[in-house]
Formats: structure tokens, sequence, C-alpha cells
């Protein structure tokens, strides 16, 4: 093995492990994250259930679906905040990251873009922080492209500009076209039956 492969092998086992710890501190934050809208969420059912019960023991039996209605309506649109609240914490989480791990996770996604070729485009922000080996890095993830020098308008992530096709890895729409798995997972976590 020669030294330059030496180097690549030692760089693409110390991206691999940076990775992993990014990885492993995300699930960690997600965790605590879950356990504390477990806990907010069980209060609030528990305050739920208490104003629940005394309407039906103030109401007569007329009453008493309507009421049943309201709670679950009250539930519902907690469950909803709770859920939204939640989704938001995670993109907050990835888009305020410190410089390193949000570029690294700018790499993650950029492997999915194996292959592909084109203009990449940041928003100001990351255009003003970006590391020197940027492109040399979305090409060791497979994606051979040109910095566009024009900021665009998107908050995290991004852009893949192939012609007229855009490949958008705004963050923001990477959790969007995941929405369903993580409203999914939440509900498990956060409102168990």
């Amino acid at each position: 093995m020669s030294s330059g492969d030496k180097i690549l092998n030692r760089i693409s086992l110390d991206c691999d492990e940076r990775i992993s710890k990014i990885n492993a501190e995300t699930d960690e934050k997600c965790a605590q994250i879950m356990a504390q809208a477990k806990l907010d969420a069980d209060k609030i059912s528990a305050e739920i259930a208490d104003r629940a019960q005394s309407k039906v023991k103030q109401m007569q039996a007329a009453s008493k679906s309507r009421c049943d209605l309201e709670t679950r309506n009250a539930f519902l649109k907690r469950r909803r905040e709770e859920i939204d609240k939640t989704y938001s914490e995670i993109l907050n989480k990835m888009k305020n990251l410190p410089d390193e791990d949000y570029f690294e996770l700018i790499y993650t996604f950029a492997k999915k873009l194996n292959g592909m070729s084109g203009v990449v485009l940041l928003n100001e922000k990351d255009m003003n922080r970006l590391p020197k080996n940027f492109l040399a890095r979305l090409e060791e993830c497979g994606v051979k492209a040109e910095l566009s020098k024009t900021p665009c308008d998107i908050e995290s992530g991004f852009i893949l500009k192939c012609g007229d096709i855009e490949e958008n890895m705004d963050f923001s729409a990477i959790l969007s076209e995941k929405r369903d798995a993580i409203e999914d997972f939440i509900n498990q976590e956060l409102f168990k039956a």
C-alpha cells in the first residue's frame, strides 16, 4: 500500500469515526429530547384526564359524548403540538451544529447524490464558514461540483444544480421527506397506548 493510499485510508477511517461520533451525539440528544417530551406529554395527559373526569362528573349523561369529544380533540391538538415541537427541535439541532459537525452532516447527505455533478448552492452563512477542502470532500462523497458564488435562499444544507434539475438537500426538505417516518417514531415513543 502506497503512502498516498495509507493517507487516504486514514482519512476515510477518521471520517467514519467522526460520523459515528456525530451519530452517537445526535442519538443521545434525540433520546434526551424524547425523554423530556415524554415527561411533558405525561403531565399534560394527566391534566387533560383530570379535567375530563371532573366535567364528566358534573354533566348529565346527554353531555358525556360532547365531553369525550372535547377531551379527544384537546389531546390530539397537544399531540400535534408535541410532534411539531420535537420535529422543530430536531431541525434546529441539525442547523445549529458546530461548523465541523454541520459540514460533516452535509457530506453525509452528499453521499446520497453519489455520481452526480453540477453547481453547489449554499446560503450566505454557510458560504462564510466554508471549510477550505469543501469541494474536495464533496468529491470524496461522489459529487463532482463547483461552488456557486451567489448565495441561495435556503436555511441550511445545500442545493446541487445539475442543469435544469435541482437536488434539494436543505435540512428542512430532507426532514420533510422523512416526516411521516419521524412522526410515527415520535408517536410510538411519546404516545404509547
